[in-house]
């Protein structure tokens, strides 16, 4: 808070204060800061030099105009500054300046005075008016050389000096009837003004008894809003004459101190001097009023007395605070400390005392806090973390409560809006996902479509997806799947192959549009379905395409004796690699038959002895859709050896189980395949 202090009769343009030198802040940074001068009163007085940060004068200031008779006369300023938002208050004291001379009510004063008056005797006289304050008001009154009158002065409740005529010497009608004086009111400026007032005194006989008021100066309080006609006092006027003598008349004497408003505002009943409320007074507008009272008889010549009456309001609590809403800075980022200035909020209330004590009060559950900048003025500031995913906004009511009996209540409310900031990443609806593509499957082929959200508006909640590259036997993952960056979707790129992936971890990473940008990742699990896509392979008997495998078996065979076994496999899985054995059908029956499971081959019936050689075409066929087969021809020639041996009839390769278990090898893998998915399956639920 700053306070200056400026004479009345400065010229516009003057300097008043070094604002920037005071506020220590650089000149250069006003301007950028946006420096704003806001006057209380509504009335711009002042302005800104902002080139050299001083604050100037911008029109002529009168003291008397601005702040009346007042003692001391303040204009209150508010300067506004932004990066960072601040409010100083500046006071701006007008110093008065002895720019008007004493006046008196009137240039000349009659006055008149009975030839019996008895030395002593006082006549007042009308008090000049200077509107100037303090030492440069009036200061004393002198009057003019008399050998029958002095002057005398007394001082009034409120400071006022009252001149007044005092007869030192009796005096004769009949040698001067008249008496002709000059008084001059002098004021205490340097130089010293004056002004002057021509008093004629007449001397009359007779009624030589003045009305004189008990007491001459009188005191009442009196409530604001009192209603109309409510009784003030009553005066005590006594005057020691009789009959029309001391019959008294009342009247108000006005002055031009405030001429008329007390007469505006009471009523004087010049019978019996009672004095009432005719308007309604208020406590904001003048908290005492000065009422002088002539008191006149009817004597001849009329006598008159004065009495004085000061009333004094006491204020009640009648006005209700005022809220102002000096600066509000909406919206606010979510993520401002602890502490920051929100808005700047101003109170008045026009009562006095603790009716004119206001506090300001929010909701507790709000998260923020008032904080008094100075008096009357509070800072908004943030007491706790905002989150805009929680509370967008946040409708402010700021009470004002008084401190008068009853309390009275005014209360604002604004809207606090919460700007986002990229403090939340993107999340998927499931870290993993699982998803099945039919093996050669043409490529653009729809995989999956993955989802996630951003609880973040705006760009921050703008979200693309992308595929992370991880390779599978040196191969991008990007060269099987691509994803649409804007919905998600996976999208095969080329055809798949089970026998040689069956399964594909895909990682797919979605990105916000903030800044900077957050992310989170999931993977998508895509199996590979098998396709019958693969013909049985016959790895036992090897037998060159277009040839066919001899076997012998002893000419006395019995049924059920093993000839040989067929051996094939099948790279497909599941359903398609179960393989079924079959002989082709042929003219004439064969006494030989084949395991439909194993591939053995066995006699079916007893051979004869003379048998010919027999050709089978073993076939071979998957339980795929369609179904895909192989075949191969075997010659059996009976021999006269009945004692061959059993492993040479079944001349199955020894050095190569590989080959004969592989189909079980096959089962076992797709078995194990299954329950790895079937854990994984379990440790996502």
């Amino acid at each position: 808070q700053l306070r200056y202090s400026v004479p009345e009769d400065r010229e516009p343009g003057s300097s008043v204060g070094d604002l920037a030198k005071d506020l220590g802040v650089d000149v250069r940074s006003l301007a950028t800061r946006n420096l704003r001068l806001v006057s209380e009163s509504g009335q711009q007085h002042f302005q800104v030099d902002l080139a050299a940060g001083v604050l100037l004068l911008d029109s002529r200031l009168d003291r008397e105009a601005l702040c009346g008779q007042s003692p001391t006369c303040s204009l209150h300023l508010q300067l506004v500054m932004e990066n960072p938002l601040q409010l100083h208050r500046v006071e701006v004291d007008v110093l008065d300046v002895n720019d008007n001379a004493p006046q008196f009510p009137k240039p000349e004063v009659v006055l008149e005075i009975t030839e019996v008056a008895n030395p002593g005797t006082r006549l007042p006289l009308e008090v000049a008016e200077d509107p100037d304050m303090g030492s440069n008001s009036i200061s004393t009154y002198e009057l003019s050389p008399s050998k029958h009158f002095a002057l005398s002065i007394n001082v009034r409740g409120d400071g006022v000096k009252m001149p007044e005529i005092v007869l030192e010497k009796a005096l004769d009608r009949e040698k001067v009837a008249v008496h002709h004086l000059t008084l001059t009111a002098l004021d205490g400026g340097n130089p010293v003004r004056s002004g002057t007032a021509r008093v004629t005194i007449h001397v009359l006989d007779a009624n030589d008894n003045p009305p004189v008021c008990d007491p001459p100066v009188s005191k009442v309080h009196l409530e604001e809003n009192v209603p109309v006609g409510t009784l003030v006092t009553k005066l005590n006027v006594t005057d020691l004459d009789e009959g029309p003598n001391g019959d008294v008349e009342y009247s108000f004497k006005i002055s031009n101190n405030a001429p008329g408003k007390f007469a505006k505002l009471f009523s004087l009943d010049p019978r019996t001097g009672e004095i009432r409320t005719k308007a309604p007074l208020d406590y904001e507008e003048s908290n005492a009023y000065e009422i002088a009272v002539r008191a006149r008889d009817k004597g001849s010549p009329a006598m008159e007395g004065h009495c004085h009456l000061r009333v004094e309001l006491i204020d009640i609590n009648d006005n209700s605070p005022e809220i102002v809403l000096t600066s509000l800075s909406s919206p606010v980022q979510e993520d401002a400390t602890p502490g920051t200035v929100i808005a700047l909020i101003g109170v008045k209330d026009s009562d006095s005392g603790d009716n004119g004590q206001v506090r300001l009060q929010i909701a507790k559950e709000l998260p923020f806090k008032l904080v008094s900048s100075f008096k009357e003025h509070f800072s908004l500031v943030t007491s706790g973390p905002l989150d805009r995913e929680k509370a967008s906004g946040y409708n402010v009511t700021v009470r004002a409560v008084d401190s008068g009996s009853p309390p009275r209540v005014t209360q604002k409310t604004f809207y606090l809006r919460i700007a986002d900031v990229n403090d939340n990443a993107p999340n998927f609806s499931s870290p993993f996902d699982t998803a099945h593509v039919q093996e050669n499957a043409l490529p653009g082929t729809f995989v999956f479509s993955v989802s996630a959200s951003d609880p973040d508006e705006g760009s921050n909640a703008k979200l693309s997806y992308s595929i992370l590259d991880s390779g599978v036997q040196d191969v991008p993952i990007s060269a099987y799947f691509r994803i649409d960056q804007d919905n998600g979707t996976i999208y095969t790129v080329r055809a798949l192959d089970y026998e040689q992936d069956k399964v594909f971890q895909v990682p797919v990473e979605v990105k916000d549009d903030g800044s900077p940008a957050l992310s989170s990742t999931a993977v998508v699990h895509v199996f590979v379905l098998d396709e019958n896509d693969n013909a049985p392979t016959i790895v036992y008997p090897t037998v060159p395409k277009g040839s066919a495998f001899h076997q012998t078996i002893p000419a006395l065979a019995e049924p059920g004796y093993l000839v040989t076994k067929i051996v094939a496999v099948d790279a497909d899985s599941g359903h398609n690699a179960w393989l079924s054995y079959q002989l082709q059908e042929t003219a004439e029956a064969l006494p030989f038959q084949v395991e439909r499971r194993s591939g053995e081959i066995r006699v079916a019936q007893a051979l004869r002895e003379t048998e010919d050689p027999h050709r089978l075409v073993v076939e071979v066929r998957d339980n795929g859709i369609p179904s895909l087969s192989a075949s191969v021809v075997i010659v059996i020639s009976p021999e006269e050896n009945s004692m061959q041996d059993f492993a040479k009839s079944l001349d199955l390769p020894k050095s190569s189980p590989k080959d004969t278990n592989l189909t079980l090898y096959l089962i076992i893998s797709l078995v194990s395949i299954s329950l790895v998915s079937c854990v994984m399956f379990a440790l996502m639920a």
